[in-house]
């Protein structure tokens, strides 16, 4: 018996024909249908039209055109190719684990350079809405069968790979099954704010509601009155710390800098730079400030730790004070007055954590899109919870030591 049915979305006339033609030469293959936001012919597939390829309406149109024991789901809107036994890869892992979805590595074409990404292991607790699963996922049918959702239009995609976590495991197999062309030729550093942007409200909602959703489900959802710290508890040496990794930012590092030594408060703190094997002139701005007694300047003994290592080089030292306040190499504070205002709000609410909104602009102080982060997603109801899903926690952040 034939065992899957592939839905993919429709690129363009000759790309997807061609993996039209290329899915139909699968044995394992029943059927194929192309999924657009207008009506369109393809030899070969049947289409499903839906503007909206991430809604749940859609995934109950593809639920009820599925008759094969699995679902190929490529929805996003680039250009791949399934590798020769790819998809009957997919399938023997899921007969072999049961696996409610599986999905593998791929390797990207982007400006004629070639990549492999393996995609990592799916744990419980990945909820990132945005989290790589490559461009083609295998559900078991039922899964979508059994899918009931509020008509979601951004989060339906969403809600079904949580659905199938709660019905059996997310399975990753560490094996390059498919090629995809990248088509959004913008830096990492630019896609990361896509969440923040104010056309994205609607979808960040949606989002936010099926994670909620989907945490009560599980019995993790944390609901208020959240735990209060006692920031009296301890003794430290300082009351804070501005902490700063660093590695190769000679152009803008003296300017964070100088904005900490800025800082006018009414308690004592320091200023601790974990400088990663810097090679540009970094290392030798530090030290200079270092002997100026200005910052305590750190380079780890191992070499390579990354920016989470170095943060804990920071907060472990023996310097660091009750609060560790986080600080960017490439940026700075707004004004003189910002540390003493993060640490009021810790003795305000007695949180554990405190997140400060931030503005982009460029080398120039010159504001740039998309402007003001004022983390809307962040709410003192469910901020805890949507934290586990969204792209990050911005900055400034700083937590109690």
């Amino acid at each position: 018996m034939k065992k899957v049915d592939c839905f993919i979305a429709n690129t363009s006339q000759i790309q997807t024909k061609e993996l039209v033609s290329r899915l139909n030469s699968v044995a394992n293959v029943n059927q194929v249908y192309v999924v657009s936001p207008e009506s369109v012919e393809v030899e070969g597939a049947g289409v499903i039209v839906s503007e909206h390829p991430y809604s749940v309406r859609l995934i109950h149109d593809i639920a009820g055109k599925a008759v094969s024991e699995f679902v190929l789901l490529g929805l996003d809107n680039i250009v791949f190719e399934p590798g020769r036994f790819a998809i009957d890869r997919l399938i023997q892992v899921a007969d072999a684990t049961g696996a409610a979805m599986v999905y593998g590595g791929y390797r990207e074409l982007k400006s004629n350079v070639e990549s492999v990404n393996l995609n990592i292991e799916y744990q419980s607790g990945s909820l990132r809405d945005d989290f790589n699963f490559g461009p083609i996922q295998l559900f078991h049918t039922n899964v979508l069968k059994s899918f009931t959702s509020e008509n979601f239009t951004h989060a339906g995609l969403y809600a079904l790979r949580l659905n199938a976590s709660r019905m059996g495991k997310i399975v990753h197999i560490p094996e390059i099954l498919s090629t995809m062309t990248e088509t959004d030729m913008r830096k990492s550093g630019e896609k990361q704010f896509d969440y923040v942007r104010s056309a994205a409200r609607e979808k960040q909602i949606e989002m936010e509601q099926v994670c909620l959703h989907h945490l009560k489900a599980v019995g993790a959802y944390l609901s208020p009155p959240f735990k209060q710290i006692d920031p009296a508890e301890h003794t430290f040496p300082v009351e804070a710390s501005v902490v700063i990794p660093v590695k190769n930012r000679v152009r803008t590092i003296r300017d964070a800098v100088e904005s900490v030594l800025k800082q006018k408060t009414s308690f004592r703190f320091n200023l601790i730079v974990i400088d990663n094997y810097s090679e540009d002139g970094t290392t030798q701005l530090l030290e200079k400030y270092a002997r100026d007694g200005k910052l305590i300047h750190i380079i780890p003994k191992e070499n390579g730790l990354g920016i989470g290592g170095c943060w804990n080089e920071g907060i472990f030292n023996e310097n660091c004070g009750r609060f560790a306040v986080q600080l960017d190499s490439d940026d700075l504070y707004a004004g003189e007055n910002t540390l003493q205002l993060i640490i009021n709000k810790f003795y305000e609410d007695r949180c554990a954590m405190v997140i400060g909104s931030y503005r982009m602009t460029n080398f120039d102080l010159e504001e740039i899109p998309p402007g003001i982060i004022d983390h809307k997603e962040w709410t003192d109801d469910n901020g805890p919870n949507n934290a586990l899903r969204i792209n990050g926690l911005g900055a400034p952040r700083a937590f109690y030591t």
